[in-house]
């Protein structure tokens, strides 16, 4: 028989919350963090949106990430690290230092621990220093020293700022690049020498991950799992921001900046760029989690994976690929689709995103189940998003209530659409996302029972 799987702890870094408590209340408040892109970013190009969610300075030594984990690591390392702490602790795990500035589970043997991260891009500010430290800093230097002798001298110097970057390529670049930095950062971290596994299955990574750590305890590989996602997308040149931009996916409107994203709405126009964020979830077999005494806040039932073999970057009109992704999922926790209570949805806010998936909700479970978009409130954070959603997801069942969707004023569609936050009986949820490269992830949750 399948061992069951529960969530025992949580760990949150976003644009509206650096812990998870303080990232539920904002939900719940509809609090957003929308602004005008860095200055910096608008000397490489034109953009047709000029708006991001950055992430608030966040204060790492508050979770005991010290100055050598930040110089050797990558943002999208540090950031899954510092919700890693979080989801441990708030997991009641208790951990004691060993070597360096390693930790140890002490209850749970290091063998029957794992790691599953999602990413999207990985190492991306490590990526473009290393690419500028490696082709532009020589020749940097080098009108540096001629600029002394130039009449124009304002002028180079103008360009040299322009050219501000690494001086040099960092000996660490390849660790701090690798998409599976993350999940090596974690495991190290918590001394854990059981399955660590990086999932990079674009938007869906995050989702997969945590699915996946689902099937492993399930089928008795691990009793416990640290398992989500993390994206950090900021560089000093606006690169990625910059990629999305060129594509035409990013929210751009002639409103004022906190309207600009809505998901699901007549007039959206494209997904807000986040900077980035990360959560992690400590999943773990349910027997192991009551011998331990701690509260359990939900119950993993259900997870499905599939892909449209359509389109690199686009989902596949019919649905058919993501609505199959729901039904198996649903049917894997012993459900029917109108037993779900609750759907957050994928809700990117673009137009052929949002218009796929609204048909497919329409037709499979019609007006049922309530429905939001965290993405409303954050923005899309790639990689984290499923992760960042499953977290929420978690907290509704918990707490029985569902955060609104922001700027939802004309609905695509005849959905129960959460309009304002607000207590809701649930006992069964889903979460779906579905990735460039025609990925597709569902995962279901429910209240614990017994």
């Amino acid at each position: 028989m399948s061992r069951r799987v529960v969530v025992t702890g949580l760990g949150t870094v976003t644009s509206i919350g650096h812990d998870t408590p303080t990232f539920w209340e904002s939900c719940l408040s509809g609090k957003t963090n929308v602004a005008t892109i860095p200055d910096s970013w608008r000397r490489y190009a034109d953009h047709s949106s000029t708006v991001w969610s950055p992430l608030p300075s966040i204060d790492y030594e508050a979770r005991s990430l010290h100055r050598m984990d930040l110089m050797q690591t990558d943002p999208v390392a540090t950031l899954a690290l510092f919700a890693a702490v979080e989801a441990v602790a708030d997991a009641g795990l208790e951990v004691e230092a060993t070597t360096g500035r390693q930790l140890r589970l002490v209850e749970v043997g290091p063998d029957r621990v794992g790691v599953a991260m999602g990413t999207g891009l990985g190492g991306t500010l490590s990526i473009v220093s290393t690419v500028f430290g490696h082709t532009v800093a020589r020749p940097r230097a080098a009108l540096a020293a001629l600029a002394a002798d130039m009449d124009d001298s304002e002028a180079v110097a103008a360009v040299l700022d322009d050219l501000d970057g690494a001086a040099r390529v960092s000996p660490l670049a390849v660790a701090m690049i690798m998409p599976n930095s993350p999940a090596s950062a974690i495991s190290i971290k918590f001394s854990t020498t059981g399955p660590s596994n990086t999932y990079t299955s674009a938007c869906a990574a995050g989702t997969a991950a945590i699915g996946h750590a689902f099937e492993s305890i399930r089928s008795g590989r691990s009793d416990i799992v640290l398992a989500g996602g993390s994206e950090s997308m900021y560089d000093p040149y606006g690169t990625a921001f910059r990629s999305f931009d060129g594509a035409r996916t990013l929210a751009s409107a002639d409103v004022a900046p906190d309207q600009i994203n809505r998901p699901f709405d007549r007039d959206r126009s494209g997904f807000l760029f986040s900077e980035g964020g990360a959560a992690v979830l400590v999943l773990e077999e349910l027997g192991h989690a009551r011998r331990r005494g701690v509260p359990i806040v939900a119950e993993i039932a259900g997870f499905a994976e599939t892909s449209d073999a359509h389109n690199p970057v686009a989902t596949a009109p019919d649905g058919r690929q993501i609505e199959r992704a729901f039904r198996e999922a649903v049917a894997a926790a012993g459900l029917e689709p109108t037993d779900i209570d609750y759907v957050n949805a994928h809700g990117t806010g673009t137009i052929l995103n949002d218009d796929v998936e609204s048909a497919m909700l329409e037709r499979v479970v019609g007006k049922g189940p309530a429905i939001n978009s965290t993405k409303s409130l954050l923005g899309h954070t790639l990689g984290a998003s499923g992760a960042i959603e499953a977290v929420v997801m978690a907290l509704s069942l918990r707490d029985q209530a569902t955060h609104a969707c922001s700027n939802l004023e004309s609905p695509i569609r005849d959905l129960s659409f959460v309009i304002e936050a607000g207590p809701r009986q649930i006992d069964a949820a889903l979460s779906e996302s579905f990735a460039f490269g025609g990925h597709n992830a569902a995962l279901v949750m429910t209240a614990i029972r017994n």
